[in-house]
């Protein structure tokens, strides 16, 4: 079995508030985490809203290519915080 810093470990381009500098990820109060959930939320429907805006006429594939990996990775820290605040259910 891993050790335990290995299974807490941040996703790629994690928010640096949220890890040490080992990228483990530090306790923060739940209003902060809520605060940058709502951040990233945010970020991920601007980001939503201007890609299907540069779908929809000739654009540049390489940057709409760099926007979609930006929303996944933003899409990823999102699933990431939320299994953070939302205590795990064992039935």
């Amino acid at each position: 079995m891993p050790p335990p810093a290995m299974l807490m470990a941040p996703l790629p381009g994690m928010h640096p508030e949220l890890s040490d500098a080992a990228g483990v990820p530090m306790l923060a109060d739940r209003d902060s985490l809520l605060r940058r959930l709502h951040e990233l939320r945010s970020e991920h429907r601007d980001l939503d809203t201007v890609i299907a805006r540069l779908e929809s006429g000739p654009t540049d594939q390489l940057h709409l290519q760099r926007l979609k990996k930006r929303k996944l990775k933003l899409k990823d820290e999102i699933a990431w915080l939320e299994s953070r605040l939302l205590p795990d259910i064992i039935a």
